[in-house]
């Protein structure tokens, strides 16, 4: 999108995300939109939850309809392509309870406060930090 383009949408924010609700709600969907900004010639829509390729095409239907926009900038519209990790290091490999595994890690998280609505996109990976270490780095 041109930056004249990502300007208009981001400037009448309150409006866009307003109308883009109503079209995500006329489409049957539980998504709403949070709020517009503007980064780098492009305009990032954040949403309460991860959009599907219904949410993506409504959205940009949306866009194409907005006056003053030129029509052959707008790309189609896409989710992030980075993914968020947590790195945890320094705890014992193996206790008394024996060999740390994903399914303690998993209780643990899900036990504390920080990380209760956290959701793991795959198990937990677990290394011994060196041969002779009793550290692991999850």
């Amino acid at each position: 999108m041109t930056k004249a383009n990502a300007e208009l949408i981001v400037n009448s924010a309150h409006i866009h995300v307003s109308n883009v609700n109503k079209c995500l709600k006329n489409s049957k969907s539980d998504t709403f939109a949070d709020f517009i900004r503007f980064n780098v010639n492009e305009i990032i829509i954040t949403t309460n939850k991860s959009a599907s390729d219904l949410n993506l095409s409504t959205i940009k239907k949306y866009l194409k309809n907005v006056q003053n926009i030129n029509l052959n900038s707008i790309e189609s519209p896409r989710l992030p392509k980075s993914k968020s990790y947590m790195k945890i290091i320094g705890l014992l490999y193996s206790s008394k309870l024996g060999v740390i595994t994903s399914d303690i890690i998993e209780g643990v998280l899900k036990d504390s406060h920080l990380f209760k609505d956290a959701i793991l996109a795959s198990k937990p990976c677990i290394i011994k930090a060196s041969p002779k270490s009793n550290k692991a780095v999850i």
